[in-house]
């Protein structure tokens, strides 16, 4: 989470102190962009299948999502930030064809949202209506979108909610769907799953997952791409459907005779 400068930190991160996150045992930590730089950050890309990229920020910082290049012939989407930013990554970036624009999936993955745009020559930042009270840096980049918006001949941002009330995916017509962790892929590469908290294990109710299972598979999709290099690769809308039955079962009592 980008916060504006200043001589001294400030007194919390909201969003580490919302149940959805934490603070550890050992309290909050601070770090900027230039003490990263000095200690060796940097930022990686890897092809993920044509036209789409993976940055990696190594070491990780914060969460250590994966942030998605995403390259159409009219311009590119730079999804879900990573939270380090440099001279050569941006540079790299630029050498991919540059970004028409920036967005995230929810909070969590806001980053180094602005600096990116900054060092990109300024393409807005579009940031969920719903979730924009999470912003802590407000730069005249950041613009407010809602429901379904095409930023991309193809590319659509579509507001999903559960996670968080803006959560949302794009779905490329190229039949890929970036879903962040508002659908988050397991390690089998076969199920997904859907939570309030992924590091407090806080559940979703039935209604809450059938609406979000609804509403990712309302277009049709092939492979799922998560935000920590997880991955459906295949079928990943009927790995979508058959997560949210087997999650409804569970938390609907269904069950229960198995426990």
């Amino acid at each position: 989470m980008e916060f504006p400068a200043g001589d001294a930190h400030p007194a919390s991160c909201p969003i580490c102190e919302d149940e959805r996150q934490y603070v550890p045992p050992s309290g909050q930590e601070w770090t900027s962009l230039q003490a990263l730089q000095r200690a060796g950050e940097r930022v990686t890309i890897a092809e993920l299948e044509p036209d789409l990229f993976a940055l990696r920020s190594q070491p990780k910082v914060g969460i250590g999502q994966q942030s998605i290049l995403l390259r159409t012939p009219e311009g590119n989407l730079l999804w879900d930030p990573t939270g380090y930013v440099d001279e050569a990554a941006a540079a790299a970036v630029q050498d991919l064809g540059g970004v028409a624009v920036i967005a995230t999936s929810h909070p969590h993955m806001f980053g180094a949202q602005t600096s990116w745009s900054r060092m990109l020559g300024d393409p807005p930042v579009l940031v969920n209506a719903a979730d924009r009270g999470w912003v802590q840096r407000y730069e005249p980049c950041i613009r407010d979108w809602t429901g379904d918006e095409e930023v991309l001949p193809g590319v659509t941002l579509r507001t999903i909610g559960g996670h968080f009330p803006g959560s949302a995916i794009v779905h490329w017509d190229r039949g890929v769907v970036l879903s962040g962790d508002t659908v988050f892929p397991g390690p089998s590469q076969r199920w997904v799953t859907f939570m309030r908290s992924y590091p407090n294990d806080l559940p979703l109710s039935a209604a809450v997952v059938r609406r979000t299972a609804d509403r990712v598979c309302e277009l049709p999709f092939d492979r799922l791409y998560g935000n920590l290099g997880n991955v459906v690769p295949v079928d990943g809308r009927d790995a979508v459907l058959r997560s949210a039955e087997r999650y409804i079962g569970w938390v609907s009592g269904a069950y229960d005779d198995l426990t």
